[in-house]
């Protein structure tokens, strides 16, 4: 003690105690024996249901299971199930201490429940933390989970990774406000133009569960025809959920939601709000504070209550199936909650996908179409220029666009802007000889050589700078455009138009909006802009780069991007033309000059029946090296009736696809089961089974795999991973 404390002491005994007798109290009180935060060592359980059932967050297949722990009686209140917990997983059997296990490191889990009794024989460990009282995962969320991982041959906690948002502790603390009265009935509205529009409108203000395949008429009308539907579903006292593929569509039907019904009806759920919103939008909703949801793909979780309709706008778009384990799409999992919940069903598109042909050809939903007088009265006119045509044209042999297309641009341009859709970003993405037209290939890794703003070339794989080319077939020196990128057709068509301004739009810079006056707008399939009052024209230009992907859904997908973006374009009776560069015979190209989608999709699907490809067929892929792919499938017991495709090599894909926004993902490594890494060599096949049999297709592989894991491979010990993916985007 100080002399100056001791002088103060002797001044007056009446003091208070000093500041170091204070430190000794407190320091005495919080010695008190109670429960350690981690390990509870001694601590008395909860008298009531006192094992909790927590699912780890491990996202290993021969780990999703429970694993019951101990609830210490302090932590009885707020272990409630549905809640996060923090546990030590891993300690082994021998790590006993007064009964309770302890050891090993912590994790994060959901509380599932809370029972009496335990079925593991040895001793628990305790429960180590609440990491929050607030249940975000119910019985109705954890069903849909366990379902969607079932299906896609996962684990549950990669289910709820993606079906549960983050946690963030100023959003959850954040009061909600009072739930609003539910609005009142719309009238029809556009709904009017399509047969049966009004009366499913109707059916879903009733109380009703109607299920629909709308194929929606071009125009910007789409979004607040969604509007309308989920207005009608609020007005019978029921929650509605729209899911996007992107955040320029989430961002229309939200302003159309809000400009309808007003503020505070419906949360917007996209990952461009941030975590806090986010979170705090998601936990409106979980709560019964909201009861519409907006959102992009994780949306299709969303815990709404009382669900009547579930909305599914452009299910073609790649978006829709996520890029993480177990990969689930947004199209299956709406169907599983609408079949769950019985509840309505919207799947609305410009265009018409062969699942969404199949829906309404196996009875599963109804066709929402308009007829044909409406069609046409709404759609563009749409012209094409084929090879002969681009032969014959000595413009189109000496400039990038045909004769037709300069002049489809130069009468568009006194009207209003021009659309040209490019299907490659960049300046010139790919390149090949100009004598034999052989593919430039890298000569360190056979990668695509690209030409770069500054006149290199670049290898596209691997990023090597190629400073002396020559075409190894025929030893040629000079180089063609196989497909100009949308700079480089930008440039072009500045010089052509040089008092027009040219705006791009793609993966840097994705424009929402132009102005509705002369511009030349050249956009990657995807990222198209609208422009107000429509635009005046279109060029859909090198047709044959998205027909001729060696995939199975490359018409498809082409006939998708081209009416997308011809959806933008004035009606034919306003002057709205559509100029396609491909071969006019092409079934695709036949079905976007009558506008009907619908057809094409309907004959896809009566030929992929004919040779029993999806979605007739479940089909799951399975990919990795080559030892590791023959000892995976000599262990897998697959159904009787299940037939392999393959092996075949995978391609050494090392970035995405060059689309614009809205584009599915590309080759990136998935989180939980990844891809290929940089040079490995991997090969595929895939398995294929008859309608009936997916869901023992996904078993059997769920069971191989979780097997596998468990002795050890693919688990991160060394040993090559095998990557299963069920219903999978691109089949070859």
């Amino acid at each position: 003690m100080s002399s100056e404390n001791q002088k103060s002491e002797g001044a007056g005994g009446a003091e208070p105690p000093e500041q170091l007798a204070l430190i000794r109290e407190t320091v005495r009180k919080a010695e008190v024996p109670r429960a350690k935060p981690r390990t509870w060592r001694g601590a008395p359980l909860a008298a009531h249901l006192p094992v909790a059932r927590v699912l780890v967050d491990k996202g290993v297949l021969h780990l999703d299971r429970y694993f019951d722990y101990a609830v210490p009686e302090e932590l009885d209140e707020q272990a409630q199930p549905g809640v996060r917990v923090r546990v030590r997983f891993g300690a082994g059997a021998r790590n006993v201490r007064g009964g309770r296990r302890e050891g090993g490191g912590l994790i994060d889990g959901f509380l599932v429940e809370r029972v009496a009794e335990t079925d593991y024989s040895g001793p628990l460990a305790a429960l180590a933390q609440v990491v929050s009282p607030e249940p975000v995962l119910d019985a109705e969320l954890l069903g849909l989970a366990r379902a969607v991982a079932d299906r896609y041959a996962g684990s549950l906690a990669d289910v709820l990774q993606l079906a549960v948002p983050p946690r963030h502790a100023r959003a959850e603390a954040r009061e909600m406000g009072e739930v609003p009265a539910p609005p009142a009935a719309p009238d029809a509205g556009s709904w009017q133009r399509y047969g049966h529009g009004a009366e499913f409108l109707g059916a879903l203000a009733s109380g009703g569960a109607p299920r629909a395949v709308w194929t929606a008429l071009p125009g910007p009308e789409w979004a607040e025809e969604i509007a309308r539907a989920v207005q009608a579903t609020l007005a019978s006292g029921r929650g509605a959920l729209v899911v996007v593929p992107a955040g320029r569509p989430a961002a229309r039907v939200d302003a159309a939601l809000t400009e309808l019904m007003g503020a505070g009806q419906h949360a917007l759920l996209t990952a461009d709000v941030g975590q806090e919103r986010r979170y705090r939008e998601w936990l409106s909703v979980r709560r019964g504070a909201v009861r519409a949801v907006v959102g992009t793909r994780a949306a299709m979780f969303a815990p709404v209550r009382n669900l009547g309709l579930v909305v599914i706008w452009d299910d073609g778009d790649a978006s829709h199936s996520d890029d993480n384990a177990p990969f689930p799409h947004v199209r299956e999992v709406l169907e599983l909650r609408a079949s769950r919940d019985k509840c309505g069903f919207l799947l609305g598109s410009w265009s018409c996908t062969v699942e969404a042909a199949q829906l309404v050809e196996s009875g599963w939903a109804a066709p929402l179409v308009a007829d044909r007088e409406q069609v046409r009265g709404a759609a563009p006119l749409v012209r094409t220029v084929g090879d002969g045509d681009l032969a014959r044209d000595g413009a189109a042999r000496a400039a990038r666009l045909p004769t037709l297309a300069w002049n489809v641009v130069r009468e568009g341009l006194k009207h209003g802007p021009v659309l040209v859709q490019v299907p490659r970003r960049g300046y010139v993405p790919r390149l090949a000889c100009e004598r034999c037209r052989e593919p430039a290939r890298c000569r360190h890794c056979a990668g695509p050589l690209e030409a770069r703003d500054g006149g290199g070339l670049w290898c596209a794989w691997c990023g090597v700078e190629e400073g002396a080319w020559h075409c190894g077939e025929c030893g040629g020196f000079r180089l063609r455009a196989q497909v100009v990128g949308a700079r480089r057709t930008a440039e072009e068509l500045g010089r052509a138009f040089p008092a027009v301004p040219v705006r791009t739009s793609g993966r840097e810079q994705v424009l929402d909006t132009v102005p509705g006056t002369p511009a030349l707008v050249v956009s990657t399939p995807g990222a198209e802009p609208v422009a107000e009052g429509g635009y005046a024209a279109a060029l859909l230009l090198d047709g044959w780069a998205m027909l001729g992907r060696p995939d199975l859904r490359a018409g498809e997908d082409a006939l998708r991007r081209w009416i997308g973006a011809s959806s933008l374009v004035r009606p034919q009776g306003e002057g709205g033309t559509v100029v396609v560069v491909a071969e006019p015979t092409l079934r695709p190209v036949q079905a976007l000059v009558r506008w009907d989608p619908v057809g094409h999709a309907v004959r896809e699907l009566s030929e992929r029946a004919e040779l029993g490809f999806p979605p007739v067929s479940r089909m799951a892929s399975v990919a990795g090296a080559s030892e590791a792919l023959s000892a995976f499938l000599a262990a897998a017991e697959l159904p009787g009736d299940a037939v392999v495709l393959g092996p075949v090599p995978v391609p050494e894909v090392m970035s995405g696809p060059a689309s614009g926004a809205g584009s599915g993902s590309g080759a990136g490594p998935a989180r939980r089961g990844g891809g290929p890494a940089v040079g490995e060599r991997w090969e595929r096949v895939l398995v294929r089974v008859p309608p009936g049999s997916g869901a023992a297709l996904a078993a059997s592989l769920k069971v191989a795999q979780a097997a596998r894991m468990a002795r050890g491979a693919g688990g991160g010990g060394g040993a090559e991973p095998v990557r299963i993916r069920v219903d999978p985007l691109d089949i070859g």
